[in-house]
């Protein structure tokens, strides 16, 4: 059964890290949100613990950094950033989807493309015409607005020719303040049903776990699975990535799923009962926001 807490202090003393969701729970797209940061910045100050930032932004921490900055989530909230882009950019760089890929994403997802330091003799990637291409690297659609199903032109002829896609952010939607916006994990998912090969390496995904536990030893934390929380507003990638990973587990219902769990400030006992059911997740706790 999963306990609605009030807060993050109610059981953050149990665990020495936290695996922390950005959007839909440290900011909404828009800007910061001050009660997540503040219980962020006192769990690291009242507990010593660590706090990662794992995200399924196509982009590069770096990338992560400077929006964090943008939105006002002050630099004390947290020690370091995991991103699906990362993840997801070694793999491209090792080859995975060929050397001449056909990109899907936005102007601000080009940084995609930046070099790769930590991957040993990268293969060189030039981006081409879909019909010159070995494969797709997709950070998005080109119009976050539109509906997946304009893209399946193009998705049949990749699939025909046998082309891998490479998916750098496995969300399905996000919502951006109160407008909600199709991710590449919309587009990864209309190219599986339709037959063709989609390869993820976000969040529910291991790789990205991988790289989490990496970012912590890289901080000098010899953390064990048991002492690490991970907390995120998305059931089927941040709840079930933890679910397989054997982790500990905070869903913040007042995200994505703020309607189907009537959250006002926090959740309405028996709505999240049976949307965690319909979702087939089983956190161990709950709360509306991150506070």
């Amino acid at each position: 059964m999963t306990r609605i807490i009030d807060a993050l202090s109610d059981i953050s003393a149990q665990y020495d890290a936290l695996f922390v969701d950005l959007w839909g729970c440290v900011h909404n797209g828009v800007a910061a949100l001050p009660d997540a940061v503040a219980a962020l910045q006192a769990y690291r100050r009242d507990t010593g613990g660590a706090v990662v930032l794992v995200t399924n932004a196509p982009r590069g921490r770096a990338q992560v950094e400077k929006q964090l900055d943008r939105l006002g989530v002050a630099r004390d909230a947290w020690d370091t950033i995991a991103t699906s882009g990362d993840s997801a950019r070694a793999a491209m760089y090792r080859g995975v989807v060929g050397r001449k890929v056909w990109f899907m994403g936005e102007a601000h997802d080009e940084s995609f493309f930046e070099p790769l330091q930590v991957v040993a003799d990268p293969v060189e990637i030039t981006r081409v015409d879909l019909k010159e291409a070995e494969g797709i690297v997709c950070c998005g659609p080109f119009d976050p607005h539109a509906d997946p199903d304009v893209n399946r032109p193009d998705f049949l002829y990749a699939k025909q020719k046998g082309l891998k896609l490479l998916c750098a952010n496995p969300d399905i939607v996000v919502d951006r303040g109160e407008t909600r916006e199709w991710c590449a994990g919309a587009l990864a998912r209309l190219y599986t049903e339709m037959g063709g090969e989609s390869l993820y390496f976000g969040k529910p995904h291991p790789p990205i776990y991988d790289l989490a536990r990496r970012r912590l030893a890289d901080l000098g934390r010899d953390v064990p699975d048991s002492r690490i929380l991970a907390i995120g507003d998305g059931a089927q990638t941040d709840i079930r990535g933890a679910m397989g990973e054997d982790l500990d587990a905070v869903f913040i219902s007042g995200g994505l799923a703020a309607e189907e769990t009537k959250t006002d400030r926090q959740p309405d006992p028996d709505a999240l009962e049976a949307y965690l059911a319909q979702e087939t997740v089983a956190p161990q706790f709950a709360m509306g926001q991150l506070r």
